[in-house]
């Protein structure tokens, strides 16, 4: 049975390399970059043979410990498909026992596997310092691989029930964005250690409270063994092997629940009245507007880009902060960061409508009407970020002064950025995410296009700002005068910029009306 299950196993993976010829340079790709990491490593890790035990051991537990909450984090963010999901074997009358040891065998045979499998051999060179800790080390190997690789499928299994939903896998990844953003004050602070005299302090105080955790049990045992704490080492390979029958028991617990229990199901949700359609004006642009808020309030797609828009300036002010930038300074960027990419966040809106377009074509909607229909969502979401927003930078700032450079500077982003994104999404539309699918998932074709599309678009918004942001800066230098100038300037230019841009993309949309249906359709 279990040589059946290994043949399938292989089976699964050639058949990946059966695919589409882009698909299979991809996956390629992603071979040699988890084999070009791995030997990274690994080359560190035996560099640490000819360093001081104490550093050595430090570093390498630590690493350990991270390696083992990826493996357990990133199924659950990633929402991987389970190719041997145990419910798909429900119905051949296998025992639980011989299914799960069946799976979790088969599960050996995968690229993390073989990763961690080098990783941990790795160790061996870099714990040969005495009989002891080789023994150790060899005998970590496969208590690292099994653990590492019987957390992934268990979180795997998770995702596959808990995840089950489209809706489920895109909150769980937002959530691991919001995860993400959460520990960046942790890597600051890091960041901020003196490594040179102090990181060895600091590891080590980690070490002592991970090694003798499931954690880092395993990967400190033979540590242990080179320092000549025998008995020390003894007892954390005794809860490492441990952890792996804690590990085996809840995974056998996971295949005896999906054998008896069916899919997950998304609720349906109900809904009362027209929404936003009964809200707006019964106009060609209030319908149309109506129909943008609502796919802003519904579709995940729209969705991930408003939860993912306040996460960039957040990462950028820590990054910055950690480079030495006083934060006084840094609460100027948000706002204007997320004008820009709000405002560039429609520069593809035409592909996300998909065959929906002929919808437009049908009722002979004109350009006119499009487009400022599809630009009111933004603008009614914009423009309180704008004026809230640069009110509560000027004061995280500390000078009022500052107040009509954030609201110029910030609301030519905003507008200029519409102007534009109504004559590209119109103009050069390419392949983008199908309605229904996960907003992660990957569009066939179209990356050369997509890759420049999108350059175009942010490099013609920042040299549209540029005067608003070289007179507030002549402010912040100063001359208070400029900001006044700055607030003149960016909103003469962002409001020149959406009526030009939007008569524009009207006129293209008219003229390329059938090929933009063409397009969304090949989408």
């Amino acid at each position: 049975m279990v040589e059946q299950f290994l043949g399938l196993k292989l089976r699964l993976l050639a058949g990946a390399f059966r695919r589409n010829p882009w698909q299979l340079v991809g996956l390629v790709f992603a071979l040699l970059y988890g084999l070009g990491t791995s030997v990274l490593v690994i080359a560190g890790l035996v560099s640490l043979r000819f360093i001081d035990i104490e550093v050595a051991r430090s570093a390498e537990v630590v690493f350990g410990a991270v390696v083992l909450v990826l493996f357990a984090v990133l199924p659950l963010v990633l929402g991987l498909d389970d190719a041997l999901d145990p419910r798909r074997f429900a119905l051949f009358g296998m025992s639980t026992t011989r299914l799960s040891v069946g799976l979790g065998l088969a599960a050996l045979l995968s690229v993390p596997a073989l990763v961690i499998l080098l990783i941990a051999l790795a160790l061996i060179a870099t714990w040969s310092r005495t009989g002891l800790s080789v023994g150790l080390a060899i005998g970590s190997v496969p208590v690292i691989v099994v653990t590492c690789v019987l957390t992934a499928r268990i979180a795997t299994s998770v995702g596959a029930v808990l995840l089950s939903t489209r809706r489920a896998r895109d909150v769980t990844m937002v959530a691991g964005l919001l995860l993400i953003v959460c520990a960046l004050p942790v890597v600051a602070l890091l960041a901020r250690v003196d490594w040179a005299t102090d990181g060895v302090a600091v590891l080590s105080r980690i070490e002592r409270v991970v090694s003798w955790s499931p954690l880092g049990a395993a990967w400190a045992s033979a540590a242990d063994g080179a320092a000549g704490d025998a008995t020390g080492a003894t007892w954390k390979l005794v809860i490492a092997v441990a952890w792996i029958g804690v590990l085996a028991a809840v995974w056998r617990a996971l295949v005896a629940h999906a054998l008896v229990t069916p899919p997950r199901q998304a609720a349906r949700r109900r809904y009362a009245g027209l929404g936003w359609f009964d809200r707006l004006p019964a106009t060609p642009i209030g319908a149309i507007a109506a129909r943008g808020l609502t796919y802003w309030g519904r579709d995940g797609r729209y969705g991930m880009s408003l939860a993912i828009i306040p996460f960039i300036p957040a990462v950028m002010v820590v990054a910055l902060h950690v480079g030495g930038v006083p934060l006084a300074q840094l609460a100027l960027l948000p706002v204007p960061v997320i004008c820009l990419f709000l405002s560039w966040a429609v520069h593809n809106d035409v592909s996300f409508d998909n065959t929906a377009l002929w919808l437009h074509l049908a009722a002979s909607v004109t350009g006119r009407n499009d487009r400022w229909g599809r630009l009111l969502p933004v603008l009614l979401l914009g423009v309180p970020v704008v004026v809230v927003g640069s009110m509560l930078s000027a004061w995280a700032f500390g000078s009022w002064a500052v107040l009509p450079s954030l609201i110029g500077v910030s609301g030519c982003i905003l507008l200029s950025g519409l102007g534009l994104s109504s004559i590209m999404s119109a103009a050069f539309p390419y392949p983008t995410v199908r309605p229904g699918d996960s907003p992660f998932a990957q569009p066939a074709g179209g990356g050369s296009a997509a890759g420049l599309v999108q350059a175009f678009s942010f490099l013609l918004i920042l040299a549209l700002s540029a005067p608003a942001v070289l007179f507030g800066a002549f402010g912040l230098l100063g001359w208070p005068g400029w900001h006044l100038w700055s607030l003149v300037a960016g909103l003469g230019v962002g409001l020149l910029a959406l009526v030009l841009g939007t008569v524009a993309g009207a006129r293209v949309y008219d003229r390329r009306s059938p090929a933009l249906l063409a397009a969304a359709v090949r989408n």
